[in-house]
């Protein structure tokens, strides 16, 4: 679904610490109406006022964001948003980061968000992060964001959600928090893919209509090798024309040596000792098990992160001596293809994988009007004349 295509308007919403738009993305998917987004990061602010026309924006810290700002901006007064939602950023928390913790200033930008929540007193919030957050302090930072939202007025119900389970064609762990103050019940996604439910969506699945490049073809390609293939591909493209972000990445001609010897399936198991990086020479067997990775076309990626680096992960295209493109890392990630992402490669990279998989929005958003349509007729059979109680 393209920006400003039409939708029925299932409620409104302003997005914190937004990003490129991801999580604006999926929720717009499941009809609702985004007013406005906020973020720090110039480049990704470019991406969201491409994709996101109908919203405003605030460059800026969060700290600089007034509730004055996001209330002239929406044309809204405190307590009418339909739902406030956020990922403050998730590096001072991430599993990825050894050194985390609550001294990291990145980890308390919550209560910038929580400070948003008491001037909008907003129906519902969504707030999202790494998994990694429920090992924080034993705990702490989960609590503290509980007893903020509570002493809000705000009932709150947290889980870890697993992309892959929603249709997103990659291994990825999100911690969600959803919460309102309408008295409404608070369910979570039920996942659609997996054992018993419809196939995972694979690496092959999301990429495979994606031409062919070498290693270093900054050049790029303009258009697609195949018609879609299957009904990712159709969803994704919809009726773009013209592939943007799919250019690939200068790899050192010592890394081309390595690669050539990674099946898929593989890893730097497979690269000869004299050509392993000296820091993997003493490294054991049973360590770095994603470094150089080259998946297999039916696998799930693994967590694409702002780095693409086959390095550190998995990012060897399954056919292709070559890292993933930006364009593929989106695919991954299941961004619509007309999300065209600004700024250079490193900033585009940073931006999709610090996004929400839009998929999993998606599946968030209808989450939340499930929730409120049950609330409301509830009310309607103890109070049959009841006004709606929560998204238009």
């Amino acid at each position: 679904m393209h920006a400003g295509d039409e939708m029925r308007d299932a409620g409104t919403v302003v997005d914190l610490f937004c990003g490129a738009g991801g999580l604006s993305e999926g929720l717009r998917q499941a009809g609702f109406r985004v007013l406005a987004g906020s973020d720090i990061d110039d480049a990704a602010g470019k991406t969201f006022v491409a994709t996101h026309p109908e919203a405003e924006f605030f460059l800026g810290p969060i700290q600089d964001l007034t509730v004055a700002k996001l209330l002239r901006a929406t044309g809204l007064k405190k307590g009418e948003l339909d739902v406030l939602v956020g990922g403050p950023p998730c590096q001072g928390y991430s599993v990825y980061n050894h050194g985390r913790g609550v001294h990291d200033p990145r980890a308390g930008l919550f209560r910038e968000y929580l400070r948003i929540v008491k001037g909008l007193m907003p129906k519902w919030l969504v707030m999202e992060n790494v998994s990694g957050l429920t090992s924080i302090a034993d705990g702490g930072i989960i609590r503290e964001i509980e007893e903020g939202m509570g002493a809000l007025g705000y009932r709150v119900k947290w889980k870890i959600l697993k992309a892959e389970e929603y249709g997103v064609p990659q291994e990825r762990r999100r911690i969600v928090f959803i919460a309102n103050r309408i008295g409404a019940p608070i369910e979570f996604p039920r996942p659609t893919h997996g054992p018993g439910l419809l196939p995972y969506v694979t690496i092959w699945d999301a990429i495979s209509d994606l031409p062919v490049l070498v290693n270093g073809d900054t050049a790029g390609a303009d258009f697609y090798a195949t018609l879609p293939v299957n009904a990712y591909q159709a969803e994704l493209r919809a009726d773009v024309e013209r592939l943007s972000n799919h250019t690939a990445s200068r790899l050192s001609q010592v890394n081309l040596q390595r690669m050539k010897h990674i099946p898929a399936g593989g890893s730097w198991r497979d690269i000869p000792f004299d050509l392993l990086p000296e820091g993997m020479k003493r490294a054991k067997r049973s360590d770095h098990t994603k470094r150089y990775g080259r998946p297999r076309k039916t696998d799930l990626s693994c967590t694409i992160l702002t780095k693409c680096d086959v390095h550190w992960g998995a990012y060897i295209h399954p056919e292709q001596d070559r890292a993933i493109t930006v364009r593929e890392a989106a695919r991954l990630q299941s961004f619509p293809d007309f999300f065209e992402f600004k700024g250079s490669r490193t900033e585009q990279y940073v931006q999709v994988g610090n996004a929400v998989p839009p998929l999993l929005g998606r599946a968030i958003g209808m989450a939340l009007l499930e929730s409120a349509a049950a609330a409301q007729d509830s009310d309607r059979r103890i109070l049959p004349n009841q006004p709606e109680m929560a998204f238009a």
